[in-house]
């Protein structure tokens, strides 16, 4: 647009140059001729037709008309010459055309002005437009007026007589510009194709639908191969440092445990030898026991940890309802919560898909059940509610609890975080399983399927722990 403006000033100051020379030019012919006018008489005088020969050239024509001295403004006008020659015939159309177009008035105020006029008007057919000149040449018996008229289209293909972006030069140029912003949509539109297919490709990838070379198999672009070997490269290293974590979490188990049991099994012929009368010493041996099963359960949580951080990285995820894993966890804790008479409310919309790794959300239910069950006072009630809407699932875990100071409230879901009080030695081995990593492991694999979970105390007393998941199961 800036072009086109700079282009438009530049056309516009061609345009009155080239005016002005038509003008001019018209001018120095009424000149060259005006002695001629001053003795010819306006009736009968065959030389002006050949003198205005002279002057004509090839889009241009030269008409000659003559208004008597006495005559009244508008009527008297008289047709004396044309080159080229008219023939008797088209004088009357030529007369009528200028009178449709307003030359005779033209002629007129001219005459009365004694200036020089200017009309541009287009043919009949709308084809092209022509610019006339009107030059008046007084003299005693009357005003001489010297119309010329040229056709715009050979004015150095200016936009005379018409818009600037009528033009040829500028009708390419538009078409050019056209042509750019088309291929330049089509580029951008195959480049969003082509990444949304990589989208889809990584989508399908973390998903555990396609096996390994899945970017490059699938590879629509060539000038991307290079970019889809790589990403393989990449998803190669992702599986390989899962399978590295299970196998290292196999063999820490494994080098822990051996030991463990083998203090256990050490402590049984010392048990058995101890008198019964020595109470130190079998309080001791209960120490030992308890830190054993301490470490025991550890050990267990901690090879459980690892292969739940790699089957978030490279497990397969399946479309599940969310509704039957969560009548799947309550009934983990059925004899649980009966013991400790808890009672359990479902609210739970019968088909909540949504796709996860095998074992991925029954960590997370089980984790918030076991924390509500374990903080519900006897007889209380916990609420699972279960709903979804176009875009989000929203489980949600109320008890009935103390709830939570409001000063740690951010921190439950730390890890190593726990709120439970300190036990005696008498009940470590029941808290083994209780090292604050419990919200942790959930909120981990809550984030990790692109989901929130937050905790708030309830208006009424007791906690109420919201997951909020995008629904994936397409």
């Amino acid at each position: 647009m800036l072009l086109y403006g700079q282009f438009e000033t530049a056309d516009r100051h061609m345009r009155d140059l080239v005016t002005r020379s038509v003008k001019d030019r018209s001018a120095l012919v009424a000149q060259a001729i005006t002695p001629l006018l001053a003795r010819s008489d306006p009736v009968a005088n065959p030389n002006l037709a050949s003198e205005l020969l002279k002057y004509a050239t090839e889009g241009t024509v030269l008409k000659l008309l003559f208004q008597p001295a006495r005559a009244e403004q508008g009527s008297g006008i008289f047709f004396v010459a044309s080159a080229p020659a008219i023939r008797a015939d088209q004088l009357q159309a030529v007369l009528d055309q200028f009178s449709q177009r307003g030359i005779l008035k033209g002629l007129s105020e001219a005459c009365t002005a004694d200036l020089p006029g200017e009309i541009s008007y287009k043919q009949p057919d709308g084809s092209v437009e022509l610019l006339t000149s009107l030059v008046p040449v007084r003299t005693e018996r009357g005003c001489w007026v010297l119309v010329s008229t040229h056709s715009t289209s050979d004015f150095l293909r200016t936009s005379i007589g018409r818009s600037y972006w009528e033009t040829r030069p500028v009708r390419i140029a538009a078409l050019i510009c056209v042509v750019l912003i088309a291929l330049a949509v089509l580029t951008a539109l195959s480049i969003r194709k082509s990444l949304r297919h990589f989208r889809e490709v990584a989508h399908e990838v973390r998903q555990g639908r396609i096996g390994e070379g899945a970017f490059a198999k699938r590879n629509i672009v060539i000038e991307l191969s290079s970019v889809a070997r790589d990403f393989d490269r990449l998803v190669e290293d992702v599986h390989r440092a899962a399978r590295d974590i299970r196998q290292s979490a196999e063999d820490n188990a494994h080098s822990f445990k051996s030991p463990l049991a083998t203090i256990r099994a050490s402590l049984e012929p010392v048990r058995r030898a101890m008198p019964p009368t020595d109470q130190r010493a079998r309080r001791a041996l209960e120490i030992v026991d308890a830190s054993v099963d301490r470490l025991t359960a550890l050990v267990a949580a901690a090879q459980h940890l690892d292969n739940n951080a790699a089957d978030m990285i490279a497990a397969p995820r399946a479309s599940m309802n969310l509704a039957e894993i969560v009548g799947e966890s309550v009934l983990h804790f059925r004899e649980l919560m009966a013991g400790r008479n808890v009672r359990l409310v479902r609210r739970l919309e019968p088909s909540v898909k949504i796709r996860a790794a095998e074992g991925m959300l029954e960590i997370v239910l089980q984790n918030i059940l076991e924390n509500a069950i374990s903080f519900t006072p006897p007889g209380g009630t916990i609420v699972v509610t279960l709903t979804q809407n176009q875009s989000a699932i929203e489980l949600r875990v109320d008890d009935e609890g103390p709830g939570i100071d409001p000063r740690k409230l951010d921190r439950v879901f730390e890890r190593y975080f726990s709120l439970r009080p300190r036990q005696s030695i008498d009940e470590q081995v029941d808290a083994a399983g209780h090292a604050g990593l419990g919200l942790w492991i959930a909120r981990r694999n809550v984030e990790a399927l692109g989901g929130t979970v937050v905790a708030a105390n309830r208006l009424g007393g007791g906690l109420s722990v919201t997951i909020t998941l995008p629904r994936n199961d397409i």
